[in-house]
């Protein structure tokens, strides 16, 4: 159970001095969870994201232009509007005169704001026109006893529609008020070296600076919150690492004689990556410690094949397995690979998903739990209460960072002693490998199979977005098949983005019936329709969404088209371009961009233009994104931090696991005076799943 100490931090926001129901259905709108109100924790870390300099405070004449500065004026006259003008106050100092501008403004309001002959601090931008000094609605108005109250710096909260920032200042406040004194979980020797105060300090500084400073990311006061947070999340990791290794495996050896057989029927010899891999895999299975590996690969590395050949190994031992796959399109492109050359070597496969019919889930759900059928493919389906299996030994996890460690930890429990293989197409740079699976192994693929070819890679401006059509109805004409990626399904009046339903529309004025569109909130049926009319050859242009980011195996899908190129994250790009080049066919991916292209948007291009490597892409990706991009982190489920940037805090994160290593040597049930404070920072960080973890030995 949560420590009673910490419970004002988890009451509704809504309680908070000053938010009540209305404004509290906007945090929960900001800062809420699904289903969840938001919580006086979640305005307490919802730190700023800028800040207003309000220090600067010059006479009229020496105010810089475009710039916020505070002034002290006397007011001499009020001109209010004629017909839909604005209401102008006439201020001024011993420099210079300063004009106040309030559009639809209340005249009985700014007459008490601002009587004549009073003197006031007025501060916001100060701007020329028509060769006057003016300051359109100043940010604030005050009186001397006001202006004691201003902070010097003010901080800039991120908003949601209804909210100001006044109210959000006034929520974080009143929530530092709610802050119980708690015991400090640091070691006294980090603290002295980082320079760091505690976490009460630290918090509060980030939401009452003093200077610019006090609020940058890289600063002390926010990296000692990134760092309480590493820490929570490196403890986790290596508590559930724990648990796994504690629960004990089986050895699960087989005879060879299945793994042989796959080998037998594949038209190409493994590569050496994929050698080393299985053999990292098959030793970990043989091994009587629960497997808990992390198989990364690059777009077409061959990641389904040696998930395969472990699957393989675990039903010579007499057991089953399954692959759990985030989305139904993934799952069924893996039960379509892997379905052939299981049967050839006399194994059975099933797919399961949310939407099956209930007779055939029937008949799917008996042969688990019989241990008729001996391979599992499926969705989160797989996690659900009415799945059961006569004996699971193998637990394979896809595009692992979609889940959540209870979704792993749920599909591992549905056998004893179940080794875990989780995949990603997305290669992890170091750091983000460590704060992500540091509870994992890692075996990496970097070569591709034989007969991949480069994929001929350009940007191109949209402005010669015919000449591209042009180029595609020769190539459609020679036989080829095309994606076309559009960022929207949709669009709108407020958005110039490309969208999905648009472009079908404009092709299908030139390719007729030949162009197709596959996008994430088509029924599933659809959705497979849509794919199978593609593989087929029956459409010869695919228009989609990002819903074909992953798993999408065409090999006769030549042309990748992605418009408006800029919009997407780097590694996105690289996974979109992996569906061509899968053939023997030459391909080519064509970046349509809009101008003007900002500095990051360039770099991305270019970086994609000059390189296949998906491993160098994910590092660059993490040097101009931050992790959010590289790993889709802010998804629901992923493990995404709140204050960490692993861009900025990579140090951090390597103190942290190796703070986290320490202290669970000394104390691995964390019972001592230092564990029980740790538990406390487990619970403010909301890791204390893997707490229950350890309660449940």
């Amino acid at each position: 159970m949560r420590p009673s100490l910490l419970d004002p931090l988890f009451a509704e926001a809504s309680a908070l001095p000053g938010v009540g129901p209305k404004t509290g259905k906007l945090f929960d709108r900001l800062l809420g969870g699904s289903g969840q109100p938001a919580r006086v924790l979640d305005v307490l870390l919802h730190l700023p994201v800028s800040f207003v300099d309000r220090r600067n405070r010059p006479k009229i004449a020496q105010a810089p232009l475009g710039a916020v500065s505070t002034l002290k004026v006397r007011v001499t006259e009020h001109r209010p509007p004629r017909g839909k003008g604005p209401y102008r106050v006439l201020t001024e100092d011993e420099t210079g005169d300063l004009t106040l501008i309030f559009f639809h403004a209340n005249s009985g309001w700014i007459e008490k704001l601002l009587p004549v002959g009073a003197t006031r601090w007025v501060s916001g931008l100060v701007e020329i026109f028509d060769f006057y000094r003016q300051m359109v609605h100043p940010d604030r108005v005050l009186d001397e006893a006001g202006l004691k109250a201003l902070p010097p710096v003010e901080p800039v909260y991120g908003l949601t529609e209804g909210l100001f920032q006044r109210v959000a200042a006034k929520a974080a406040a009143a929530a530092l008020d709610r802050l119980p004194a708690l015991p400090e979980w640091l070691d006294d020797k980090n603290l002295r070296a980082a320079g760091w105060g505690t976490f009460a300090a630290s918090l509060s500084q980030l939401h009452h600076p003093q200077q610019p400073a006090d609020i940058a990311p890289e600063g002390p006061f926010w990296a000692r919150l990134a760092y309480d947070e590493l820490l929570s999340h490196q403890l986790a990791l290596r508590l559930v690492r724990a648990r796994m290794q504690k629960l004990g495996g089986r050895a699960q050896t087989g005879d060879g004689a299945l793994t042989a057989r796959i080998l037998r029927a594949l038209p190409f010899a493994l590569t050496g990556d994929q050698q080393n891999a299985f053999a990292e895999i098959s030793a970990d299975l043989a091994s009587e410690r629960r497997m808990l590996r992390l198989l990364q690969g690059d777009v077409g590395s061959g990641k389904t094949l040696v998930a395969l050949l472990a699957m393989a190994q675990v039903i010579e031992s007499g057991r089953q397995t399954a692959l759990m796959a985030p989305t139904e399109i993934l799952a069924r492109q893996h039960y379509a690979t892997i379905r052939p050359l299981a049967e050839a070597c006399g194994l059975t496969a099933a797919l399961i998903t949310g939407r099956d019919k209930v007779a055939e889930r029937r008949a799917t759900l008996e042969g688990f739990a019989s241990g008729a059928i001996q391979i599992a493919i499926g969705t989160h389906a797989l996690v659900q209460d009415d799945v059961a299996f006569a004996d699971l030994g193998l637990a394979v996890i896809d595009e692992q960072h979609r889940f959540g460690v209870n979704q792993r930890v749920t599909l591992a429990d549905k056998g004893a002693c179940v080794d875990v293989l989780t995949m990603t197409a997305t290669p992890i740079p170091r750091t983000l490998a460590l704060a992500y699976f540091g509870d994992m192994e890692v075996s990496s693929l970097r070569e591709k199979p034989p007969g991949r070819k480069p994929i001929d890679t350009r940007a191109v401006n949209a402005a010669r977005i015919d000449e591209v059509v042009a180029g595609l109805a020769r190539a459609v004409e020679a036989g080829a098949r095309v994606y076309w990626v559009c960022p929207l399904v949709e669009g709108s009046e407020d958005s110039d983005l490309a969208a999905a339903k648009d472009r079908v529309e404009d092709l299908r004025q030139i390719f007729g019936d030949r162009v197709g569109l596959v996008h994430g909130q088509m029924k599933g049926r659809d959705k497979d329709a849509a794919m199978a009319a593609f593989s087929a050859g029956e459409t010869k242009i695919l228009v989609a969404t990002t819903v074909i980011e992953v798993g999408v195996n065409v090999p006769e899908a030549t042309i990748m088209v992605i418009e408006h190129a800029e919009r997407f994250g780097l590694a996105q790009l690289h996974q979109l371009r992996g569906r061509v080049g899968r053939g023997a066919a030459k391909s080519s991916c064509i970046l349509l961009y809009c101008q003007p292209l900002g500095d990051t948007a360039r770099a991305r291009l270019e970086i994609l233009r000059d390189t296949e490597d998906g491993f160098r892409i994910a590092e660059e990706d993490l040097r101009l994104r931050g992790e959010g991009e590289v790993l889709g982190a802010r998804q629901s489920g992923a493990p995404g931090f709140r204050i960490a940037r692993l861009d900025l805090h990579a140090a951090l994160l390597r103190m942290a696991r190796d703070e986290a290593e320490r202290v669970l040597e000394q104390d691995p049930q964390l019972t001592g005076a230092r564990g029980e404070t740790l538990r406390l920072l487990l619970y403010l960080f909301e890791r204390d799943s893997a707490l229950r973890l350890l309660r449940a030995g």
